[in-house]
């Protein structure tokens, strides 16, 4: 067993050796750059986009360890973990559209206990982390208890930081699910006023926002189809896998804003991640190149 904890966290997600080296050249320059500007400014709330499959956790975890050497405590939040419960989204489709009982878009999410986290990280006190079971659609019964006060937290998820779109670009439908399951644009309409609402509170917290971005939205397609395949190999036993069909209309689910984003984050992003098919960074931000 190594005593190396960023070969321990290697050899723990099952990655290939060679991911030091995407440590090395990526994360490490961009902790750095986080441990800096944290010391000037604690709690900092790093914002951390990326459509599913891009990495974002698994660069969390390596930058929470990197942190540690440099003596700054990191914890990461996941927007996914802030899903409601399935039987609280099974209300909300009863009560306003049917397709608010997939969890993803933006009303299906507590932003308000997003909110309170962010506000107890930045108070110095003891949160507790919910947690999400993909395998079952479904909340944890208990959460992690993190005691306070903690110095940077990471806030990932796909659609962290997302901004409203204007009416008039919600009159057409992005796909098949929109044109036969939201014709009247009822769903699409809620969820971007959740971003206008609740969510622009939640994402304003942030005081850094880095992006890892794929090419298109194919590539999102690609990767979370890769990630069921993990899922599907780790716990063959859970009651909610899905197929590539299962995974095409869930993913359809996310389109619109995932597209929108693509198109329009890249610009105000303060650190921007090209994501290659290999799920791995190609580029180093330019910001991040004559750091020391």
């Amino acid at each position: 067993m190594t005593n190396n904890p960023i070969d321990a966290l290697i050899a723990r997600e099952a990655l290939p050796a060679s991911y030091r080296d995407i440590v090395q050249q990526f994360w490490t320059p961009l902790a750095h750059h986080i441990a800096r500007a944290s010391a000037a400014h604690k709690p900092l709330i790093v914002g951390v986009n990326g459509g599913q499959g891009t990495g974002k956790s698994t660069m969390c975890m390596f930058l929470e360890e990197l942190l540690k050497k440099r003596g700054v405590r990191a914890v990461t939040l996941g927007l996914d973990d802030l899903y409601l419960p399935r039987a609280d989204r099974e209300v909300l489709a009863k009560a306003v559209h049917p397709l608010f009982v997939t969890r993803g878009v933006p009303g299906t999410h507590t932003a308000l206990e997003g909110i309170q986290i962010i506000e107890d990280v930045l108070a110095g006190r003891t949160i507790t982390m919910p947690r999400f079971d993909k395998g079952k659609d479904d909340r944890k019964a208990e959460g992690d208890v993190i005691s306070g006060p903690v110095d940077v937290l990471f806030f990932e998820g796909w659609c962290v930081g997302a901004k409203p779109q204007d009416a008039h670009a919600l009159a057409q439908p992005v796909n098949a699910l929109e044109a036969q399951e939201d014709a009247d644009g009822i769903w699409r309409g809620l969820a971007n006023r959740f971003l206008q609402e609740d969510y622009a509170k939640l994402f304003g917290l942030m005081d850094m926002l880095i992006m890892l971005k794929v090419e298109s939205f194919d590539a999102v397609l690609t990767n979370r189809k890769h990630q069921e395949a993990k899922l599907r190999a780790a716990r063959p036993d859970a009651p909610v896998l899905m197929s590539d069909a299962d995974i095409d209309r869930f993913c359809a689910h996310y389109e619109r804003i995932t597209n929108y984003i693509l198109d329009e984050m890249p610009q105000r992003a303060d650190l921007l991640f090209p994501i290659g098919p290999g799920h791995t960074p190609l580029e180093l931000p330019k910001e991040l190149r004559t750091t020391d």
